[in-house]
């Protein structure tokens, strides 16, 4: 017996099962059953039997070699590609020429950095074909790969560092357009490289050596260019560097720099801004704007009678606009901010005067005495409250309640400056492109903890210092664009309008809309999803696995697990395909 199948001219083919027999020395046919009505499977099958094949359990027809997960790969990838990161594409614009390899190699970095950030042996290893532990080395034919590859990789992305940043630059920024630009610290471990110095920890690490890097970014927190210098850099020094490359290698020629009071002094207003014809946003040091509110000066508190931001202009200040801003909440939480430190240092203060008038092995000297209570005031920087009197054999002292009320008066007040014209950038959207200064510490807190772990350092070469620095901000731009697309499904406010339309003036506290506080609230997406951190949500998607299957003894395939409804809704937001190589 055996299945044959027969023409049926414009109809479906006719599937016959039959049989071959002998009769008076002939060979003839006939028909035992049309199997038409018979599923493909259940044909093949009974093909198989009548040829006296083996059939197996399903389970034992076929196995899975390997199953790595895949699904927050070809997410990252598709946007990388969207990007032009991805030298497989030809209008990948960011990835400047090079070797074949290399430039995949530095995509790879990118997004391991991403998805997994680790060491550069344990990145090595997670890519090498033998020993990995996701997909992205599988999809990029990557291979073998080997760690001294990745420092090699590392050395060439330093040196397209320019390439990249100015092409960035061409497309995000336009020629009248304003730039953030903030600093932070964070530390090494050894000690052997150039650009480790002591200086301010803002890791809470005043013990180890740091490093200092500057990131410029859009008006929207979106990074452009990252540049690092040693760690004992005085924040306003790494100024002219960024000036710098605004003007000579983005050759942008009307920008308005927005930095932060400790950053844009008027030291370097005078002698850089003001000279490359740069404008600015900054505030200005409590000093300045006591010296405003002075009696016949032109800050007055009545000024915020019925509002809480007005434009101000003084002789000290020539040719700037003045925004100063009062807001209430701020004002009550530096109120109580200053009652529980003045409270702390009081009962300090009254512990080293215990000290002074005990009868046994008293506290004697006014300098040590001195250095008892400078100490407590510089810690809790309460000094200009207090007056003290120290002699050698005693200690007094009492709340210079002049100073406290002048400082409680300019509670919630701050003033900010610049030159540009109020028919470019009115007062509220002055005070928004200021406060827009916080994307860039989400910039810094994503890329320093949770997301992409710029921190310890561990290299001691400054290039690659430099490199490791520059490889995360390019990793944190292929984050924050997904994160864009990805907010409805994150704790993320995604309905920015609405937040922004709820906001009744621009200096009081940002709101966020209705959509995101029924996120917080319920756990749940709209749609029903868990809402997730960015973190959570690769996570997710890591679970749809790309499989090695081996059929028989000498087939193997590659079959993608199916996406769950949320990884597809994910994959809809960014606009990837999932069953798609990337």
């Amino acid at each position: 017996m055996y299945v044959t199948v027969v023409p049926n001219r414009g109809s479906p083919p006719a599937i016959l099962l039959r049989e071959t027999y002998r009769e008076a020395g002939q060979v003839k046919n006939r028909t035992l059953a049309n199997l038409s009505k018979w599923k493909p499977e259940k044909i093949a099958a009974l093909r198989a039997v009548l040829r006296d094949e083996q059939l197996l359990p399903a389970e034992k027809g076929f196995e899975i070699v390997r199953s790595l997960p895949h699904g927050h790969i070809a997410a990252a990838l598709g946007i990388a590609r969207r990007l032009g990161l991805d030298p497989r594409v030809k209008t990948a614009a960011l990835m400047p020429p090079g070797a074949a390899r290399t430039r995949l190699l530095a995509l790879a970095l990118i997004v391991a950095r991403l998805i997994d950030p680790a060491a550069k042996l344990a990145t090595a290893r997670g890519l090498d074909a033998t020993t990995a532990s996701h997909s992205l080395g599988a999809v990029l034919s990557l291979d073998r790969v080997a760690v001294n590859e990745l420092y090699e990789t590392l050395d060439w992305l330093l040196a397209q560092q320019s390439a990249i940043e100015a092409r960035l630059a061409r497309r995000h920024l336009g020629e009248r357009t304003l730039v953030l630009y903030d600093v932070t610290s964070t530390y090494l471990e050894g000690r052997r490289c150039p650009l480790a110095q002591f200086g301010y920890s803002r890791d809470g690490k005043p013990n180890k050596l740091q490093i200092v890097f500057g990131v410029l970014c859009t008006l929207q927190g979106c990074p452009i260019a990252v540049e690092v210098f040693a760690g004992n850099t005085a924040d306003p020094s790494t100024l002219k560097v960024q000036i710098d490359k605004l003007r000579q290698r983005f050759g942008l020629r009307r920008v308005v720099l927005v930095g932060d009071r400790g950053m844009i002094t008027q030291a370097r207003i005078t002698a850089e801004l003001q000279p490359a014809g740069l404008d600015w946003i900054t505030a200005l040091r409590a000093p300045a704007i006591q010296a405003l509110a002075a009696d016949d000066g032109p800050l007055q508190i009545s000024l915020f009678d019925e509002r809480d931001l007005a434009e101000i202009t003084s002789p000290d200040y020539p040719g700037e606009r003045l925004i100063v801003c009062r807001n209430p909440a701020l004002a009550e939480e530096r109120g109580r901010k200053r009652g529980e430190l003045l409270a702390a240092t009081e009962q300090a203060l009254r512990a080293i005067q215990a000290r002074v008038r005990r009868k046994r092995r008293p506290l004697r000297g006014a300098a040590t005495i001195g250095e008892a209570v400078g100490a407590v005031l510089n810690r809790k920087k309460m000094a200009k409250h207090f007056i003290r009197t120290i002699t050698e054999d005693d200690f007094t002292f009492a709340r210079n309640a002049a100073a406290i009320e002048a400082e409680a008066k300019l509670d919630g007040v701050y003033v900010l400056r610049t030159p540009v014209p109020s028919a470019e950038l009115d007062a509220e959207a002055t005070v928004l492109s200021y406060k827009s200064l916080s994307t860039v510490e989400h910039a810094f807190r994503s890329c320093k903890t949770v997301d992409l772990e710029v921190r310890p350092v561990y290299h001691w070469n400054e290039d690659r210092v430099r490199a490791h620095v520059f490889l995360c901000l390019l990793a944190y731009h292929l984050e924050w664009h997904m994160r864009q697309a990805l907010a409805p499904l994150l704790f993320d406010d995604h309905d920015r309008a609405a937040a922004q339309a709820r906001r009744r003036s621009p200096v009081a506290k940002a709101t966020v809309s209705p959509a995101a506080q029924r996120k917080a609230a319920s756990k749940r997406t709209q749609d029903g999803h868990p809402v997730h951190s960015f973190r959570t949500l690769l996570t997710d998607l890591a679970t749809m696995t790309r499989n090695t299957v081996r059929f028989g003894t000498d087939l193997d395939a590659t079959v993608l697990a199916t996406p769950t409804a949320f990884q597809k809704h994910a994959f809809d937001l960014l606009g990837v395909a999932p069953t798609a190589e990337p």
